[in-house]
């Protein structure tokens, strides 16, 4: 039986607490933070007073991911997906496609649950499911509530439901530190299409023998041994990689979906256990691979989605024994687009604007010019090799104002800081009574986050 984790249970009372004026509800959490495990849980307790409850997933995987987690709170269930028994329970795992071609057959749900539910957007296969049953409650996860095409998930929820950070959840030891290595990459000018890099112009940028044969040799450099995914711009760019690690002597085989779902298991037991140590693909990992044993994510698919970058590295940082921290080789340039994977982000329902013709800001991060390590803006040493960055005089801008001692900006950082780790309303009002805030402070806090 799982128990849940001290933040995750917050996240299911904020869930709880936004359900008594919404009727749908975003929740959002990083990669490894256990997105699955609240919903399941929350799927118990609605099935154990009489509810039906659908959950939407829109991969083979992701139905064997659930299915599992379910069975470990002790949740009987059924499908509806191509290919499986079709016996009607109160909780139903439900591909979304056969789902939506069935739709006619099968009795609305009390609450609807959609995984990775930036998926879920207006004239998409989800939304015909959506729009079936406007009646049900529906709760939305996901690690990463923004689309490439930039369009809002407003229409979708009402409101979000916010759980710790990457950055909190490796404080807290519920996701394994990294090293991130980013290595100089030339790609050249690449085309947009449908909101990211167009894949022959990635695929033609990425394919090459010095390329490939610098991601071994840096493998073999820095993560000898350690179980590695790396992801590749196409199939035939996967199986490319696979065989250049193999003939470095790493076994290594490309994993796809048009494999027997048989076969896939196969391999990923054999990487489980050691005995396939590099795999690689184009797409089938990149949500929802729950595998914590990967100890190495390998980039070599640039990207010009956040929510993609961040879903391929969070696919090391699940813990596992023996696994002190994770590593990342960036060949594609995607943290100095991004920046790195514990940066704090702010994330919203609206559309995203950065998307609609306006320029991202670019991102400081710094490369060691020595090992390549990554590392974050001001940073003068670097923590794996102590190569100094060159300082460079600048002329100092003199401006009116009063000066504030570092002790005092500090401290106001740390305020704030207590605050965004309040993630209930009793937590709030706690800390209201801790610092003699006036009266309803917290309740304002709340709902703010709420809007």
């Amino acid at each position: 039986m799982i128990s849940l984790r001290p933040y995750q249970a917050d996240v299911v009372e904020g869930i709880r607490q936004a359900f008594r004026q919404h009727r749908s509800v975003l929740m959002v959490l990083p990669t490894g933070g256990g997105k699955t495990v609240c919903f399941s849980y929350m799927a118990q307790h609605a099935s154990s007073k009489g509810k039906r409850v659908y959950i939407l997933v829109h991969r083979e995987e992701l139905i064997d991911q659930v299915s599992a987690t379910l069975t470990e709170f002790g949740v009987e269930h059924g499908f509806i997906a191509a290919g499986r028994p079709d016996h009607p329970y109160p909780v139903m795992v439900c591909s979304v496609f056969t789902l939506a071609n069935r739709i006619q057959c099968y009795m609305p749900p009390d609450l609807l649950i959609i995984d990775e539910a930036h998926h879920a957007t207006q004239g998409s296969t989800w939304a015909r499911v959506l729009t079936a049953w406007p009646e049900a409650y529906r709760l939305g996860v996901t690690a990463t509530p923004i689309r490439l095409d930039g369009r809002s998930l407003a229409g979708q929820f009402e409101v979000m439901v916010e759980g710790p950070s990457v950055g909190e959840l490796i404080d807290h030891g519920d996701l394994c530190r990294y090293k991130m290595y980013a290595p100089p990459v030339t790609l050249g000018k690449l085309r947009m299409r449908m909101g990211d890099y167009a894949k022959n112009d990635a695929a033609a940028a990425m394919d090459k023998p010095q390329i490939t044969g610098d991601a071994v040799a840096h493998y073999t450099r820095l993560a000898a041994g350690k179980r590695a995914i790396v992801f590749c711009v196409s199939l035939e760019h996967a199986a490319h990689v696979a065989s250049q690690f193999a003939l470095a002597g790493w076994p290594a085989a490309r994993i796809d979906g048009g494999m027997d779902r048989h076969q896939r298991r196969g391999l990923v037991r054999r990487f489980a256990a050691g005995e396939c140590l590099v795999l690689t693909s184009c797409e089938l990992v990149n949500e929802g691979f729950d595998l914590p044993a990967i100890e190495c994510a390998i980039l070599l698919r640039p990207t010009a989605s956040l929510g993609l970058y961040l879903q391929q590295v969070g696919r090391s940082l699940r813990p596992y024994r023996g696994k002190e921290q994770a590593i990342v080789l960036d060949h594609a340039g995607n943290a100095g687009r991004h920046g790195l994977p514990d940066d704090e982000r702010q994330w919203h329902l609206g559309d995203d604007e950065s998307r609609r013709g306006k320029k991202k800001p670019s991102t400081s991060l710094r490369t060691c010019g020595k090992c390549y390590a990554a590392a974050k803006p001001g940073t003068m040493v670097c923590a794996e090799c102590g190569w100094q960055w060159p300082v460079e005089a600048r002329e100092v801008e003199q401006v009116k104002g009063e000066l504030q001692e570092v002790a005092v900006q500090r401290a106001r950082i740390e305020a704030r800081r207590e605050v965004g780790q309040s993630r209930t309303l009793d937590a709030l009002v706690a800390l209201e009574k801790q610092r003699g805030y006036r009266p309803g402070w917290a309740m304002h806090v709340w709902s703010a986050r709420r809007r």
